[in-house]
């Protein structure tokens, strides 16, 4: 993996959590600048992690031979075990806490729902959301996968512009005739080709090493997303992500070998689902015992930070290879099975 993107991909994680800060503890009304631009771009984080999503799938599977059912399995392996743990953990603290938390209720349909990635509107009122809010980035993350996977059938060449028909079919046009959901028909979730296409580009070597001109980027791209609204989320704050994405890619060779970038990078998954929970956590602390939120936060940080740390070691990387592990021998028994019998 890129320590570029890992480093990225960590710091949108961390800028969702400071987002998420200021909608739970001061219902998105900011006192201040630097709380101002977290309320009204803090959700950026989200663009650039479709765009990353995209990138990976595509370079993870390029010039490789991989079963679409074996992606598939794999994929869910990834993503499924810990989104179930902090979607039950969310269960149980609207459970016992929901009076006390606004706009979250719970109901057993929609808790359900959420954990087949299957969007419904949430008790609160507050739209198509899954139990574990910000769950709902996942659903669009599962659509993208179970096309991917289709189209893995295909010669590569054909692969990008195969899914990205596949995805104008499955958001749009059955989304206009009602066989999915509305929840599809929102162009958010082309950033997913914003990041394929960049694997292209990349692989094809067109990406090159460089340090001012991908600054001067990173820089117009911010401007650009500081003084667009995300009403047109794919222009306004996904292509300005898509470039955010090429200029770390370039500025890789700087950064090569950082093994802390490495680890926030890999903890950030968990970070994106983890924190709400602390959040919540905290904001129960600090209505209770009357605490300054911004010192609840600076507690809430290291948290979040070490829980997503043994998240990702215990549940992300060692259930996933125990879960992997398993599979693989299962299938390499089934072929001594069925090569025995052949044989026979």
């Amino acid at each position: 993996m890129l320590i570029s993107v890992q480093a990225l991909r960590a710091l949108a994680a961390w800028v969702v959590v400071c987002h998420h800060f200021m909608q739970i503890f001061f219902d998105f009304h900011a006192k201040g600048p630097i709380g101002q631009f977290f309320v009204d771009k803090g959700a950026v984080g989200v663009d650039i992690f479709f765009v990353i999503s995209g990138l990976v799938i595509f370079l993870s599977t390029e010039d490789k031979d991989v079963p679409a059912g074996r992606f598939i399995v794999n994929r869910i392996i990834r993503i499924v075990p810990a989104y179930w743990l902090y979607t039950l953990a969310m269960g149980l603290l609207l459970l016992v806490a929901s009076p006390l938390l606004p706009h979250q209720e719970i109901s057993w349909q929609n808790f359900l729902l959420s954990l087949f990635f299957i969007p419904s509107e949430n008790p609160g009122g507050y739209g198509l959301y899954p139990t574990l809010n910000v769950g709902w980035t996942l659903n669009y993350e599962m659509l993208f996968y179970l096309l991917f996977a289709m189209v893995l059938v295909f010669s590569q060449r054909y692969r990008p512009l195969i899914v990205a028909a596949a995805l104008v079919v499955a958001c749009e046009v059955l989304g206009r005739y009602g066989v999915n959901s509305r929840f599809y028909r929102n162009d958010i979730v082309y950033e997913f080709l914003l990041g394929v296409g960049i694997g292209v580009i990349y692989r094809r070597g067109w990406i090159k090493q460089a340090l001012w001109l991908p600054l001067a980027a990173i820089a117009l791209a911010l401007v650009t997303i500081y003084h667009l609204a995300p009403s047109e989320r794919f222009t306004n704050w996904g292509i300005p992500s898509a470039l955010i994405v090429m200029a770390c890619i370039s500025l890789e060779p700087y950064l090569r070998g950082n093994r802390l970038l490495k680890t926030l990078g890999d903890c950030s998954y968990s970070v994106y689902l983890l924190h709400v929970l602390v959040l919540y956590g905290g904001w129960l602390a600090a209505e209770r015992f009357g605490l300054n939120p911004y010192a609840v936060f600076a507690v809430c940080i290291p948290v979040i930070g070490l829980g997503a740390w043994l998240s990702y070691e215990w549940i992300e990387k060692g259930l996933y290879r125990r879960m992997k592990g398993w599979l693989d021998n299962r299938r390499s028994d089934g072929d001594v099975m069925a090569l025995s019998r052949q044989n026979y």
